[in-house]
């Protein structure tokens, strides 16, 4: 069935650490957190070893910081890495809290609280972390950091954390240095909703010196129109929609007055892995270089 990906990405999308990380690649600065630890009004006082990820990110955040073993059970959309698959998956939309106290979890961390997910576990002593998605890159380091921390794996958080800001140091460092800022067009589905600068995802792109023609039409997440997206002519676009909705380079080709654009014309219409671009996650790195690539190689191309 074809989900409304606009609505999830933006409901997925929308915490303030004690951790604080340094934004230079290999710069690393932990607050260590400690025990006993308040989550939602329930103390605990060690690492939890029975986690439910209610989130597709945080499995990723927990399977790269070397707590894949304490994961019970994982949302429907959890598909990375490959060891999450067979885990139980659960329905963290309209989750059950039956269900999931079913599972015995000592920890539930979720992005949102639906159905009071908080207070229902929360009455049979369960705690749920609400984690909201970050707004920088360096929120996405400082709630890595504090998941280590609460988990007990600061160490290899700390690791993720020093290999990202290397990656994505490298990423910035390789690309051309001619101070040319790029616009570009993100789709998150066919009905043309997409993203402005000052969003989470947006933040990224600005990291390799590209605005959203979005930002014209105030920002956010706007339904764009065919007739706005022809009269900005970003120089590329970005499909977060291949998946989902079928897109392709010549399924936007062949839409009525866009086999003009620019990003058309020179080959600048890329597809993503919708599930990398929706989360926040250790592959941010995997995202960035994907759009680096493209640049790079309209560059090279020029």
């Amino acid at each position: 069935m074809k989900r409304p990906i606009a609505v999830l990405i933006v409901g997925a999308l929308l915490f303030a650490a004690c951790a604080r990380v340094g934004s230079d690649a290999g710069t690393t600065t932990l607050d260590l957190l400690g025990f006993p630890r308040d989550i939602a009004g329930i103390t605990i006082t060690e690492p939890p070893t029975r986690i439910i990820s209610g989130s597709a990110t945080h499995t990723e955040i927990l399977f790269a910081i070397g707590a894949g073993d304490a994961v019970i059970a994982v949302d429907d959309y959890s598909d990375y890495p490959a060891e999450a698959g067979a885990l139980p998956h659960l329905d963290a939309f309209s989750p059950s809290v039956e269900g999931f106290a079913a599972l015995d979890p000592d920890l539930v961390i979720v992005t949102f609280d639906p159905n009071d997910l908080v207070g229902g576990l929360g009455a049979l002593g369960i705690p749920v972390w609400v984690l909201d998605a970050p707004v920088t890159i360096d929120g996405v380091y400082e709630q890595i950091a504090e998941i280590g921390e609460v988990v007990g794996h600061g160490d290899g958080a700390e690791a993720v954390i020093d290999e990202m800001q290397t990656g994505i140091a490298e990423i910035v460092a390789a690309l051309p240095s001619d101070g040319v800022r790029h616009t570009y067009y993100h789709e998150l589905d066919d009905t043309y909703y997409s993203i402005g600068s000052e969003t989470f995802l947006g933040s990224l792109y600005s990291i390799l010196g590209m605005d959203s023609i979005a930002d014209e039409a105030g920002g956010g997440y706007p339904q764009l129109s065919a007739e706005f997206i022809i009269a900005a002519d970003p120089d590329f676009i970005f499909l977060g929609d291949g998946a989902c909705c079928g897109q392709t380079p010549e399924t936007v080709a062949a839409r009525p007055g866009w086999d003009s654009l620019s990003a058309i014309t020179n080959g600048r219409v890329v597809v993503l892995d919708e599930a990398v671009a929706s989360r926040w996650g250790p592959r941010i790195v995997e995202l960035l270089g994907v759009i680096s690539d493209s640049m790079l190689a309209d560059a090279l191309a020029g």
